[in-house]
């Protein structure tokens, strides 16, 4: 739930997630084999892969790729050796900057890949950006996501996790693709640690340590040999060129170095120069060479004449284009796009187009998507360096200060958007030269949020280095509600936390507030519930003390809500009462209206059905009156549970498939896969049991990727529910085994007990000798004693009428 509740529904202590959207359900229909939840529960959480299909991470094969024939004859080899195709389990890449490591790395995966079904992983290491590496500590929480593990399962330490990662691996055949790794410390974390995996490791280091204690392959890619080198020149001027000359076209390859990257370079040149005769292209070149050769300390094979290759072309730009490659290198982020080029050099969007084009014609640039374009990483430092030389101090803080200008008002205008009814950051107008995207529709702006999302860490954290602090915490706050629907609240933690630092440099106690009350939300989706009490209570006593009606009363519904899955009902009707007064005094009648649906979730969970179905049908008018499609839907949800009690099982379907229509058409995976669990309870009703578990699984399958344990938990008993309905009492009690466990583990006492009483009755139907069915009954009481101890701590009428209810089965025995 936002701070008015609408993107994540309100839950008491049960509660549910999956990537995709529930368009691509396929019913069950009648079942006879059952819908079945892959992967165990370990220590660490579910572990297993949902029924996900496998990763497939690998970017795309390269279209010109030219000779390296020998080198992939050698990589083919090195899987047949001692007639195992899978050893070595390890192979490095290693050769100098410019290389092509890889280029031929990828070539060959793409090769090899099929070898591998249980799919691959990959992620680019950044040794050598000018910014900060990638550490394993920050793939690692991205692998095992990838892998199914729940985010908030993910261990803490390093240690941990690369131990859970490695026993996921153990039965796995995947390809592990570590791409420009600097350091032993990147890779070793990552490693499999099994001969069925291939792991692909490519560095400017020979990483020598790999090969001695992990018994890595390596091959060491020097350059082109001259024929090799010529035909690449050959292959990228064809068609642009007369034939030129072999030996001049050696000459030309020389003076790059034979080196790939520089000689596609070279090459462009030569291509969009077709009048120009070789001889002059290489009396430049030769100029440039010189240059370098007197500047240079002659520390790296081939560096001299990357960086010749690089000023050769680059001096060859028009003033306004090299003005451009170098601000380029300014930019935070690994991509960028065309809106945010214009901002960085204060030009027009379609000046910026013009210009762009001009640089990949020059392979100075690649262009990964329509408007999206990245450096190879040395053209990257190549252009950061011509910018410290060319730019003053001040012109690189403007074109800094205008390109975080650009997301932070682009992403304003992406949350006005995706959530409409949170207040608005009062920020001053972006810079001269500055055009922020505006989006036509919802639909656009949720595109741009799922483009732009690995720009936006690094964006917050140049801003903090560059001591633009409120750049810093008004983009982290922006990011909050202008993220994709369907990203992971885990992603946003490290960019609230810079946000969050700055605003404490700043003083500025209101931003601190509204942080923390992100930072509670968005623990609250991770079931780190005693975290998220804490932050909504700091922002609570901060906005007591600056007198902020308004702020005090959104932390009040928050802290509700944090009660609420607590299962402190009383608490929560207070701080809910209390938020609602407030509401009505600032004539804030939306979030009056919000506040009154989740009271009514507040009594639909203590069991008082009537109080509950007129308050969630006054809010749920109120709702359609304002076409407020998020808290629309919030409601239908909570009308659905009351429906289903009130014995109106189609009535209750009715209501949960239109809340889910809601989540689709929002692209929300929270609500989604909330909801979805509203959709199976009462389909399991009806006796549609195929579409219940289809409902369940795919409910579970999202939260478990959202980081919601303690709402995937919820699917697993419906699930056991549903298979003791169908009479299947051993599935049953497999599920209601898993989600007591993960209740027990989040300290959930009531969801612990609700588990423990579907487990009793699963184990008491279970069918066999007549000795098992008495182990079967005792084990069904000890169940029961249990569920009636965690019943103890609960006084509302639900907790009440449960406790007489199981009490009543303990007697009969």
């Amino acid at each position: 739930m936002s701070n008015s509740s609408a993107d994540e529904p309100a839950s008491g202590g049960t509660h549910s997630d999956l990537s995709g959207s529930s368009r691509d359900v396929v019913q069950a229909g009648h079942v006879s084999g059952g819908v079945h939840f892959h992967g165990g529960q370990g220590a660490y959480g579910d572990t297993g892969s949902g029924g996900r299909p496998p990763p497939r991470q690998l970017p795309g094969d390269l279209r010109h790729f030219v000779n390296r024939t020998a080198e992939l004859r050698s990589l083919d080899a090195t899987l047949t050796t001692g007639g195992d195709p899978f050893v070595p389990p390890v192979c490095v890449i290693a050769g100098t900057a410019g290389a092509g490591k890889t280029a031929l790395a990828l070539r060959w995966a793409h090769q090899v890949k099929d070898r591998f079904p249980d799919g691959q992983l990959y992620v680019n290491l950044r040794g050598y950006d000018p910014g900060e590496p990638v550490s394993a500590e920050e793939v690692l929480p991205r692998f095992l996501t990838a892998l199914g593990v729940t985010a908030s399962a993910v261990p803490a330490d390093t240690d941990s996790a690369a131990a859970l990662y490695r026993t996921l691996l153990a039965e796995r055949r995947m390809l592990v693709f570590l791409d420009n790794a600097a350091t032993v410390a990147q890779v070793r974390p990552l490693l499999p640690g099994n001969a069925r995996c291939l792991t692909i490791v490519t560095s400017r280091s020979r990483l020598s340590s790999l090969a001695v204690r992990d018994g890595a392959d390596r091959l060491t890619l020097g350059t082109l040999d001259e024929p090799e080198a010529v035909a690449l020149l050959r292959t990228v001027t064809a068609g642009h060129r007369a034939e030129d000359d072999a030996a001049k076209l050696a000459e030309l390859a020389r003076l790059c170095a034979h080196l790939p990257l520089a000689l596609r370079i070279a090459a462009e040149r030569a291509a969009t120069h077709p009048h120009m005769s070789l001889d002059e292209l290489i009396t430049d070149l030769c100029d440039e060479s010189a240059l370098w050769d007197a500047l240079s300390t002659g520390d790296e094979e081939g560096g001299e004449a990357v960086r010749a290759v690089f000023a050769w072309s680059y001096r060859a730009l028009s003033p306004e284009a090299a003005r451009l490659f170098r601000l380029l290198g300014l930019h935070p982020g690994p991509q960028f796009a065309l809106g945010a080029v214009a901002a960085l050099a204060g030009v027009s969007v379609r000046r910026a187009r013009q210009l762009l084009d001009v640089l990949v014609g020059a392979h100075l640039l690649e262009q990964t998507a329509p408007d999206r374009f990245e450096f190879h990483d040395l053209l990257r430092a190549y252009a950061g360096d011509q910018a410290q030389q060319e730019e003053s101090e001040q012109g690189r803080n403007e074109a800094l200060r205008r390109v975080l200008d650009w997301y932070l008002h682009t992403a304003d205008a992406a949350q006005g958007w995706i959530k409409p009814h949170e207040r608005r950051l009062p920020s001053q107008p972006p810079a001269d030269g500055v055009t922020p995207v505006s989006f036509a529709d919802y639909d656009q702006a949720v595109d741009w949020a799922e483009r732009e999302h690995a720009n936006f860490l690094p964006a917050v954290r140049a801003a903090s280095n560059a001591g633009l602090d409120a750049h810093a915490w008004q983009l982290a706050a922006v990011l909050w509600n202008a993220k994709a629907p369907s990203s992971l609240t885990f992603d946003w933690l490290p960019i609230g936390h810079a946000g969050l630092e700055a605003a404490r440099r700043t003083g500025d106690r209101a931003a601190q507030a509204r942080l923390l009350e992100s930072f509670g939300f968005g623990y609250t989706k991770l079931s780190r519930i005693e975290e998220a009490q804490q932050a909504h209570e700091e922002a609570l006593t901060i906005r007591r003390e600056t007198g902020d009606r308004a702020g005090e009363a959104n932390s009040l519904n928050a802290l509700g809500l944090v009660h609420l899955r607590k299962r402190e009902l009383g608490r929560a009707e207070a701080r809910l009462g209390e938020a609602s007064a407030l509401f009505a005094e600032s004539g804030e009648t939306r979030r009056q209206t919000v506040t009154l649906a989740n009271l009514a979730l507040v009594r639909f969970r203590a069991g008082e059905l009537e109080q509950a179905a007129e308050d969630i049908e006054r809010a749920l008018a109120t709702h359609r009156e304002r076409e407020d499609a998020r808290s629309t839907g919030n409601a239908l949800w909570i009308l659905s549970g009351v429906q289903l009690e009130r014995g109106e099982p189609q009535e209750a379907l009715d209501s949960a498939e239109e809340a889910l229509k809601f989540a689709l058409d929002l692209r929300n995976h929270v609500a989604e896969a909330c909801w979805l669990l509203a959709v199976g309870d009462a389909q399991q009703v009806l006796g549609d049991h195929g579409a219940a578990l289809t409902a369940y699984n795919r409910s579970a399958t999202l939260h478990r990727r959202l980081g919601d344990r303690s709402r995937e938990a919820l699917a697993w008993h419906g699930t056991g529910e549903t298979y003791r309905r169908l009479g299947r009492p051993d599935e049953a009690a497999a599920f209601h085994r898993r989600a007591a466990a993960a209740y027990r583990e989040l300290g959930d006492a009531w969801g612990e007990a609700v588990a423990l009483d579907g487990l009793a009755h699963a184990v008491r139907e279970e069918r066999g000798q007549d000795r098992q069915d008495e182990r079967g009954e005792q084990a069904a009481r000890e169940h029961w004693a249990a569920c009636l101890r965690l019943l103890d701590g609960y006084d509302d009428a639900r907790a009440r009428r449960m406790r007489t209810e199981v009490q009543a089965r303990l007697d009969q025995g």
